[in-house]
């Protein structure tokens, strides 16, 4: 059903009218109008440099079900680990920049010698860094899943002293 809006309708009337029926209007959160310039900020304030929560730092090449396996340990976890920065490690060395971050969850020990070598010690000393099983152990070893559940309760022990 198409309606048209008499000129005579306004924002209250509007709001009384949709509160009536039940309806709740939704309002996006971004403020109205806001410029161009001041979005690009926004978005580059959660670029590799900024200051992140935790990050995830996986081996290159996992299959699909190992990282579908991942995404959901770590959406169990809360929004602050299904959202946290994943960086991959190819031959040694970290495939893009590594953010500054509170923690570290790490699969595998040669992801964790190749983060060891790519932060500063002054990151490395404030960070939470957590070792996991590499992602096809945790797929097809109970124990290496009993380490993973293990090592995210005490991740998400440690980011719940993080302040925000």
């Amino acid at each position: 059903m198409n309606a048209t809006v008499s000129p005579g309708v306004n924002d209250s009337h509007r709001a009384r009218v949709l509160r009536a029926l039940g309806v709740t209007p939704w309002v996006r959160r971004a403020a109205p109008g806001l410029p161009a310039a001041a979005a690009a900020a926004v978005l580059s304030s959660t670029a590799p440099g900024a200051d992140v929560v935790c990050v995830v730092v996986l081996p290159q090449g996992c299959s699909t079900r190992e990282l579908d396996l991942l995404g959901r340990a770590l959406n169990t976890c809360g929004a602050m680990l299904a959202r946290a920065a994943r960086v991959t490690v190819s031959g040694g060395e970290l495939a893009a920049e590594v953010p500054a971050a509170a923690a570290y969850l790490v699969f595998g020990e040669a992801q964790a010698h190749a983060l060891g070598r790519a932060l500063p010690a002054d990151v490395m000393q404030r960070a939470q860094i957590v070792l996991a099983d590499e992602p096809a152990l945790v797929l097809t070893s109970s124990g290496a899943k009993r380490r993973l559940w293990s090592a995210l309760r005490n991740l998400r022990r440690a980011l719940a002293t993080v302040e925000r």
